[in-house]
């Protein structure tokens, strides 16, 4: 670990704000821990709700990650065949400590080459798309598979950086940032996965996403023949 532990998370449109916010509120907490929200460029980006969100750093100016996470969202599906974000990404693999994502960030690490033959989870509506990238589907909370920690849809962002934290320091630190924010759930409704859900609003939100799915689906067949062409390249490239 580094004197100043660098940690990094990636800013997009459309990002799911708690996806971002949860985790970056328990680095937050974290002695001797430099944030960085990065982007393309330093201008406000829209989440996908009504927060706007502003990158503190740029990709040419980041610095090496001990920690890189890439959240989820609508606007992720746009980062599976954007070169230079997937550029970025396996530049900071390189030398970062942990490979990390929250929801369907895990299919951006993936359209990178990065979870190939690594367990992983994220949202349950996204969980069948892993395999696509060589990655092994983990229907649980938090995955832990060596350098990869993912965690699953949204609110599983808080559950995944307490668990870094307990990784990069030790649990008495991850617990005393869960202390100071009250992290004690205790949900009014047993819905918050399929198998605990009401059938009828689990059928309500599969058929609202269907569009959202079949967008995704594409994107995800085109970054899969992108990388099985680079890795075939590669692999021609050898001597």
């Amino acid at each position: 670990m580094s004197p100043s532990l660098q940690i990094g998370l990636l800013v997009f449109p459309k990002v799911t704000q708690l996806d971002l916010t949860g985790p970056v509120q328990v680095f937050s907490g974290l002695p001797g821990a430099i944030v960085h929200l990065i982007w393309k460029r330093i201008e406000p980006v829209p989440s996908d709700s009504v927060l706007v969100l502003t990158p503190t750093i740029t990709f040419t100016d980041c610095p090496q990650l001990d920690v890189i996470c890439v959240p989820g969202g609508a606007g992720s599906d746009d980062l599976l065949n954007d070169a230079e974000v997937l550029a970025f990404l396996r530049r900071q693999a390189e030398g970062a400590r942990f490979i990390t994502s929250v929801c369907t960030g895990s299919l951006v690490l993936g359209a990178a080459g990065l979870l190939s033959g690594y367990r992983a989870t994220t949202h349950w509506a996204a969980m069948d798309f892993l395999t696509c990238f060589g990655a092994v589907p983990a229907k649980t909370r938090v995955c832990i598979d060596r350098s990869r920690v993912t965690g699953g849809g949204v609110t599983a962002g808080i559950d995944f950086a307490l668990t870094l934290v307990s990784l990069l320091y030790d649990r008495s630190t991850a617990e005393a940032i869960q202390l100071r924010l009250e992290y004690n759930p205790g949900p009014p409704f047993n819905a918050g996965s399929p198998e605990t859900a009401p059938a009828d609003v689990v059928a309500m939100i599969k058929e609202r996403i269907k569009p959202s799915q079949a967008r995704r689906s594409e994107a995800i067949a085109r970054a899969k023949a992108r990388l099985a062409g680079t890795e075939v390249g590669a692999r021609a490239a050898e001597p």
